[in-house]
């Protein structure tokens, strides 16, 4: 989805949990969030708050992903 959007772009993991798992898709969201932080060690994502990267061992909050 990331990919679709753009390196401009960012997508938020609920967008991602919706598209996959509607309409219980509140109960995959920590499933969503953790494949996105491993996206990231990869190099493959980068991950947002606020437009500014985040630590990912210290998430707090909403995030975005977006693609690299």
């Amino acid at each position: 989805m990331a990919t679709e959007r753009g390196a401009d772009k960012s997508i938020c993991p609920s967008d991602v949990a919706r598209n996959l798992f509607a309409p219980n898709w509140r109960k995959y969201m920590d499933e969503v969030r953790a494949i996105a932080v491993d996206l990231q060690r990869h190099g493959k994502v980068a991950i947002t708050q606020k437009n500014q990267p985040v630590d990912v061992n210290n998430i707090k909050g909403p995030i975005r992903i977006k693609i690299i």
